[in-house]
């Protein structure tokens, strides 16, 4: 499984994936569910990625090849797409494709079929900062002021926390925090999800990649953070009267 989360702000754009993938108890590995694409100044983009991993990597493949095209046009590649509503039309087509060609031969197979959702976000130059949610049959829902972030993959445990802190206004820092403690929960509550995590910060108007790490087990920064925040949560239990 995997938890994916992706903050639409005023400032800009924040998205968090984690690494792991199940194929089973006694088959843990680590893929990369992010996705960059850049031509810093004129356009970026950011897909994460969660469900079948083939249909994901097929997907990812297509998009690259259209973009590698010397003959693509804004049609076919999502770094020509005049709008970032004409490349979530463009994810979803090749994703819907992809599900629906991996499940025909699974179905002649006897085996269960396959799926993936996605969150593309990213900014064209003149344009805005946009935030999808792509689900597996290529249909898509977008952030909005009253819901300005999107999550695919085991959301639940880390949901409260956005929805008790995250707003259009929150600052980009404060994202980059509320998004890292909503994957800190998802971390501590479920064995299917699990580090290194990759994280991106676009600032609006750049359309570029403002920052990207990754962050691997055992960082400093990110186990003083979940620290902190565990202790604060058990003084606010106990200082709480019923």
């Amino acid at each position: 499984m995997t938890y994916c989360v992706g903050l639409l702000l005023n400032e800009g754009m924040v998205l968090l994936s984690d690494t792991r993938t199940n194929a089973g108890l006694d088959n843990i590995s680590c893929y990369k569910k992010m996705y960059t694409f850049e031509e810093p100044g004129e356009r970026v983009i950011v897909i994460l990625t969660a469900g079948s991993l083939s249909v994901t990597q097929t997907t990812l493949a297509r998009l690259q090849e259209a973009i590698d095209d010397p003959d693509a046009s804004e049609e076919t590649s999502i770094m020509k797409a005049r709008t970032m509503l004409k490349v979530a039309d463009l994810v979803g087509a090749h994703l819907s494709e992809v599900a629906n060609d991996i499940t025909n031969k699974l179905v002649r197979n006897s085996q269960a079929t396959a799926s993936a959702t996605m969150i593309l976000g990213g900014q064209r130059k003149g344009g805005a900062m946009r935030l999808f949610l792509i689900y597996p049959e290529g249909n898509y829902i977008e952030a909005t002021p009253d819901t300005p972030y999107l999550q695919v993959g085991e959301h639940k445990y880390g949901k409260p926390i956005l929805d008790r802190v995250v707003s259009p206004t929150t600052s980009l820092m404060d994202g980059q925090k509320a998004a890292l403690l909503s994957m800190d929960s998802t971390l501590r509550s479920n064995l299917s999800v699990g580090m290194p995590l990759d994280l991106a910060v676009l600032r609006d108007g750049d359309c570029a990649l403002h920052e990207q790490r990754r962050i691997e087990q055992g960082d400093p920064v990110f186990a003083e953070m979940s620290q902190a925040w565990s202790a604060e949560l058990k003084d606010a239990f106990t200082q709480i009267k019923i």
